[in-house]
């Protein structure tokens, strides 16, 4: 097709993901209150879960949003994926449509799982340390806001991190890469995820980047010793 045409395309199918999202957020909206005194009462350690602070007349609207904006993303998340498949798959040999299809459903579970264990945890041992080593010298109150940014931020690049399993197989699967040759620059790899876990992990005492370089580290090893286990 044209280039214009293309172009239309791609616009129509994201109209679609941007219309399930949205309508996800909307409905999400109406119960974030629900969805925030879950989080907060069960990531808070007692006995300060019923003591969030606002700092600012616009948090608790913001936050309200920002979690329902989280429950749009997590249902445009496989409708984008569709999406895209439907507007790549004139231009994939019957190989790659295997590969994407099967990568599909893969990327899905590994989103979940990684959004799972940060939700049960990552962000309970985050929030137990940050509680232990300030009580001794300050009283304890966390912002709804703060609190909130790193809650979600966490639980999408958990999400993001658990798929290195997945870019893992795929490089080898397209002959990007190979085993020994991932086995042979690892050193390169474990200081790339302690840099980006660093950068993006918003916790400035430390213990949140290294939780994530650990998770990193070990995704990618164990990835490697199955590959080596079973020879394939």
């Amino acid at each position: 097709m044209p280039l214009a045409e293309h172009i239309e395309e791609m616009m129509r199918r994201l109209a679609v993901v941007f219309l399930f999202g949205g309508l996800a957020t909307l409905v999400a909206v109406t119960e974030s209150t629900d969805l925030i005194n879950y989080f907060w009462g069960y990531h808070i350690p007692a006995p300060l879960e019923n003591r969030p602070r606002l700092y600012g007349p616009l948090e608790l609207p913001l936050t309200r949003l920002k979690v329902a904006g989280l429950a749009g993303v997590v249902v445009g998340l496989p409708a984008f994926v569709y999406q895209t498949y439907r507007f790549m798959k004139p231009g994939l040999y019957e190989n790659e449509r295997r590969y994407y299809l099967a990568a599909v459903p893969t990327s899905l579970v590994l989103g979940g799982i990684g959004i799972a264990f940060a939700h049960f945890l990552v962000l309970p041992a985050i929030f137990s340390y940050f509680t232990t080593y300030t009580s001794d010298a300050a009283t304890i109150a966390f912002g709804l806001a703060e609190t909130f940014n790193l809650i979600v931020i966490m639980l999408a690049f958990m999400a993001i991190v658990f798929q290195i399993p997945l870019f893992i197989m795929l490089a080898i699967m397209m002959n990007l890469v190979t085993r020994l040759w991932l086995e042979d620059k690892r050193l390169i790899f474990w200081g790339a995820f302690l840099g980006i876990a660093f950068l993006f992990s918003p916790d400035p005492t430390g213990m949140a980047p290294i939780i994530v370089t650990l998770t990193m580290i070990v995704l990618f090893e164990g990835t490697l010793a199955i590959l080596r286990w079973t020879g394939n």
